[in-house]
């Protein structure tokens, strides 16, 4: 992925990850657009950085997401960049039989049928221009999953999987990228998670990825930071049993 002189979207740009890749591509000369649900947060990022631009977006609603597309083809023709960010992330208690299951349903809708129809919504753009690339943030739970969130780990292994054969399809085309974070300090787990010492800082974060994507072969098309190649690595390394075990004793 070339790092200067692009068109990206991220979505779930207001915060978290998603906030941070934008300000830092922003940085690096490129036009930024950000896309998420609340019109107030847009336009906090936005005014805070001069230049990046938000369009509202609710991944749950399916003709929002094609109308959202046909705006974002006619805005910006040059798009060259996307990058699949907005996610969310629920515990889940099996034991008892207490499930939301409207909540189990809007994860599997926002962080795996949304990125399919953005994605194939915009691929025809995407995949007209000499430099694409297509990204997606999944997380180093889908390779060992947390026992707490089993739809949030199994989502991001379905990206995982996704991706790869995806990767295959569009080899000569589009450039496509999974960024599978570690543990780091955002709200996506709520506001314990942003405060927890034991994640990793977000703008440590932030720089590693760019830092790889500057400097690094990006081997399989992963994004790999240090702090998440244990989990990455665990069944490879024949680690599995042991690195899901302490994951899970860790966030018992």
């Amino acid at each position: 992925m070339k790092l200067q002189g692009n068109t990206i979207l991220i979505t779930g740009g207001t915060s978290g990850i998603g906030r941070g890749l934008a300000e830092a591509f922003h940085k690096l000369g490129n036009k930024v657009i950000i896309a998420g649900r609340r019109q107030n947060l847009l336009d906090e990022v936005a005014k805070a950085n001069p230049g990046i631009e938000g369009l509202q977006l609710d991944l749950e609603n399916t003709s929002g997401i094609t109308k959202f597309a046909e705006t974002v083809k006619q805005k910006y023709p040059e798009l060259n960049v996307l990058i699949n960010n907005a996610g969310v992330a629920k515990f889940e208690n099996w034991t008892d039989g207490d499930l939301n299951m409207d909540e189990i349903v809007s994860t599997i809708d926002t962080n795996i049928t949304s990125v399919i129809r953005l994605t194939a919504a915009l691929l025809p753009v995407l995949s007209s221009k000499k430099n694409a690339t297509i990204m997606a943030t999944t997380s180093g739970l889908a390779f060992v999953p947390l026992t707490k969130a089993p739809t949030y780990s199994a989502t991001k292994a379905f990206l995982h999987s996704w991706l790869q054969s995806v990767r295959f399809q569009l080899e000569d085309k589009v450039e496509v990228l999974e960024l599978p974070p570690p543990y780091v300090a955002t709200e996506l787990g709520g506001q314990a998670q942003a405060q927890d010492p034991r994640a990793m800082p977000l703008n440590e974060y932030v720089e590693e990825v760019i830092s790889i994507l500057q400097n690094s072969d990006i081997k399989e098309g992963e994004i790999l930071v240090e702090r998440v190649r244990e989990l990455r690595m665990a069944e490879r390394t024949n680690q599995y049993e042991k690195t899901f075990a302490t994951l899970n004793t860790m966030f018992n």
